[in-house]
C-alpha cells in the first residue's frame, strides 16, 4: 500500500511541478541561463509571501544560482520537509520498508531524467535527488542494524544443532528483497548489501565454537554452511557467487573435522597405537624396528586388536550411526551424506592400519580380526536397517 501511495505521490508531483517551472520560465522570461539580478530580485519578490519569508531559505535557493529553481523553491518550500516526513511514514509501516521506498524512488528518478518534460536540472529533479540520498542513508542504517543484529546473534546453551537464528533471518532478508527488487532499473546497494549481510552471517556461524554448545560444533557448523550453500544456489544471485563456493568449502572442511572426529571413537585405541607407530617412523626409526620398541611391540599390537574384535566394530558403528541420527538436522537431509563420507574415512584407515602392519610387522601373521569386506557389510546392514 505504502509502495503505491509513494508512486501516486511522485507522479501527481511530476507534471505540477514542470507545469509550474513552464509557467514562471515563459511569465518571467526566463531561460536556463541566468536572470539579470534586477530581474531575479522582482521575480523572487513578487511569488514570495511573508509568511513564506518567515522561514530561512530553502537548501535548494543556497544551492543553485538557477533563477527558476529559486522560484520554485520559494513556490514549493515546504515540499521537501513533506516528502521527508511522508518517507518516514513509508519506513515505518515495515521492518524493511526502505527498500520499498529506495526501489520507488530510483525507478522515479531515473523515469524523469530520461524525461523530456522534466529535464535533469528540473527543481523536481533536485528535489527528488535529496529524498534519494535521504533514502539511500535510510536504507544503509538499516543494513548496517541488521548486520550488527546477525553477528550478535546469541546461540541458545542448550541448543541440539540445527539452522541458527541468524541464517534463518538472512535468508527472510534475501527473500523479501529480492522480491521487491525484482523490477527495479538498479540493484547495486542491494548487492552491497548482500555481500555485507553474508559476511556478518558467515561471522555468526564461526562463533559457534565460542558457543560452548552441548553438540559437537563441527556438525551444527558444517549444516549451517550446508544450508546456507543451498540456498545461495536456489537462489541465483550474481554478486553472491563467491559467498556460494565458500559455503560448500567450509561445509566440507567442517564434515571432514565432524567425521575424523568421530571415527576415532569405534577404533579408539587402535587408532592411537597407528598414531605412535607413525610418530617413531617420522622421528627416523626404521620400519622394521618398529616391533622392538617396548610400547609398540607385536606382543602390544596382538593386545590391542584383540579388544577390536569384528562383532564388536559392528555394533561400535551402528551405535555411532544412531548418534549421528539423533543429533543432526532431518530438514538438511545430510544423513546420508555424512555415513558415506564415514564409510569411506574408515575403509581409508582400514587400509592405512593394514598398509602399517605389513611394513613394519611383515612376517608376523597379525591381521586385524575382520577383513575389508566384513567393513563393507557392516556399512551396508547398518544403513538399510535403519
Amino acid at each position: 500500500v505504502s509502495k503505491q501511495m509513494l508512486e501516486q505521490v511522485l507522479r501527481e508531483l511530476q507534471p505540477l511541478c514542470t507545469e509550474e517551472q513552464q509557467f514562471i520560465e515563459k511569465f518571467f522570461q526566463l531561460s536556463q541561463d541566468a536572470a539579470e539580478p534586477q530581474v531575479l530580485e522582482v521575480s523572487v519578490r513578487m511569488v514570495s509571501s511573508p509568511v513564506l519569508l518567515a522561514s530561512p531559505p530553502s537548501s535548494l535557493a543556497q544551492a543553485s544560482a538557477d533563477p527558476t529553481t529559486l522560484l520554485l523553491s520559494e513556490i514549493f518550500s515546504c515540499l521537501e520537509a513533506e516528502l521527508r516526513g511522508f518517507l518516514d511514514v513509508c519506513n515505518k509501516v515495515h521492518p524493511f520498508g526502505c527498500l520499498q521506498v529506495l526501489v520507488t524512488l530510483n525507478d522515479s528518478v531515473f523515469e524523469m531524467w530520461g524525461s523530456s518534460s522534466a529535464p535533469p536540472s528540473s527543481f523536481l529533479n533536485t528535489v527528488l535527488g535529496n529524498m534519494l540520498l535521504l533514502a539511500k542513508s535510510s536504507f544503509n542504517k538499516c543494513i548496517g542494524t541488521l548486520c550488527k543484529e546477525l553477528e550478535e546473534a546469541k546461540t541458545p546453551s542448550k541448543m541440539k544443532g540445527g539452522i541458527l537464528p541468524s541464517v534463518s533471518r538472512f535468508e527472510e532478508f534475501v527473500d523479501f528483497s529480492e522480491e521487491v527488487f525484482k523490477t527495479a532499473r538498479r540493484r547495486g546497494e542491494l548487492d552491497k548489501a548482500h555481500l555485507r549481510l553474508a559476511g556478518s552471517v558467515f561471522s555468526s556461524i564461526n562463533s559457534l565454537p565460542s558457543a560452548n554448545l552441548r553438540v559437537n560444533t563441527d556438525m551444527v557448523m558444517m549444516e549451517n554452511f550446508h544450508h546456507v550453500h543451498c540456498f545461495l544456489c536456489q537462489k541465483k544471485i550474481h554478486c553472491l557467487e563467491g559467498k556460494k563456493r565458500e559455503a560448500k568449502q567450509r561445509y566440507s572442511e567442517h564434515m571432514e573435522k565432524y567425521v575424523i572426529k568421530y571415527l576415532g571413537q569405534p577404533l579408539e585405541k587402535l587408532n592411537h597405537f597407528f598414531e605412535g607407530v607413525k610418530a617413531r617412523v617420522a622421528q627416523g626409526v626404521k620400519e622394521e624396528e618398529v616391533s622392538f620398541q617396548l610400547a609398540y611391540s607385536k606382543q602390544e599390537l596382538r593386545k590391542v586388536i584383540e579388544k577390536y574384535p569384528g562383532k564388536e566394530v559392528k555394533k561400535a558403528l551402528g551405535t555411532l550411526y544412531r548418534k549421528i541420527h539423533k543429533y543432526l538436522s532431518p530438514e538438511e537431509n545430510l544423513l546420508p551424506v555424512v555415513w558415506h563420507a564415514m564409510e569411506q574415512e574408515f575403509i581409508r584407515q582400514y587400509q592405512e592400519f593394514e598398509d602399517l602392519i605389513q611394513r613394519c610387522y611383515a612376517g608376523s601373521g597379525i591381521v586385524m580380526d575382520f577383513t575389508m569386506e566384513d567393513l563393507l557389510s557392516y556399512f551396508n546392514s547398518i544403513t538399510l536397517s535403519n
